[in-house]
């Protein structure tokens, strides 16, 4: 198999082996041909929503929450943003100062201009000055603890058009169903569905993405739940791509509050109800 005809005309060859796709010495193996799939894959979900951007304005703002070494930022930049002739950027947020630095570092060294790292939490950023009011697309993949629930109520925050996600660490919700399980047995029989441990991280971890596409629904926005193909090694595949449609916002919302109610959830309104969905 030829290695050349598996990497897109253009692509970076320094960036590739930054990332560990290529080899140092410029070869790929099984493993970088796995690792060139997922990106190709994952890239192929975003290509077309960075375009319908342009469609509205030439200059496209991404951010990208819990970066860590800026893999998914680099990539796109090296394969959409680079040829752009416009002030487009691309944001990393990033909480480790280590893996900052060396994204500056190589961003620089690639002549990568339009990208920036900032050492912020996904907290701290949705206040941030640091960041434009204007913010068209938001991904966080693998995000740790409640930086996707952070990310999402960013994304809400700038009227993001698209917001990706590849979501990540479940486990507030599990805490809740386990902390009041002996109180929901006896009153309601789809209990069951979580009263073993195992069968409540996992009801837990289904659960909190459902709870995130109502509340991105009830937002007005469009959500379509898919999986990563080539990402079967992780158990965190399942991929939640939000488009704003102005959709209609009252069923979603009635049926947010509903789960939440039903599942003795109500403690966990404000992380869902984080902003009041606007009339429609």
């Amino acid at each position: 198999m030829n290695d050349k005809h598996e990497i897109k005309p253009g692509q970076s060859v320094e960036l590739l082996k930054e990332l560990h796709i290529l080899t140092r010495d410029g070869k790929m193996n099984q493993d970088s041909r796995r690792k060139l799939k997922q990106v190709y894959h994952l890239y192929h979900f975003i290509e077309p929503l960075l375009q319908e951007v342009q469609r509205d304005h030439p200059d496209i703002r991404l951010v990208d929450h819990g970066a860590g070494k800026s893999y998914l930022g680099f990539i796109l930049y090296d394969l959409f943003f680079k040829t752009l002739d416009n002030p487009s950027h691309i944001y990393g947020i990033e909480t480790r100062d280590e893996l900052v630095d060396k994204s500056v570092a190589l961003a620089e060294r690639l002549g990568f201009a339009g990208m920036s790292f900032l050492n912020l939490s996904v907290a701290q950023s949705i206040d941030s000055d640091r960041l434009p009011a204007r913010i068209d697309v938001v991904t966080a993949l693998h995000a740790c603890d409640t930086a996707t629930d952070d990310a999402i109520h960013f994304a809400l925050k700038k009227q993001a058009k698209f917001i990706v996600l590849v979501p990540c660490c479940q486990a507030e919700v599990a805490s809740v169903l386990r902390k009041n399980k002996g109180k929901a047995l006896a009153q309601n029989a789809l209990t069951e569905l979580w009263r073993h441990p195992l069968h409540t991280r996992e009801f837990g971890s289904q659960v909190t993405n459902v709870l995130r596409c109502l509340q991105l629904e009830a937002h007005g926005y469009q959500v379509n739940v898919t999986e990563l193909v080539g990402w079967e090694h992780s158990m965190k595949n399942e991929l939640i791509i939000a488009s704003y449609k102005n959709l209609p916002r009252k069923r979603p919302t009635e049926r947010l509050s509903e789960v939440l109610h039903t599942l003795g959830l109500e403690e966990m309104n404000r992380r869902f109800f984080s902003l009041p969905p606007a009339n429609q």
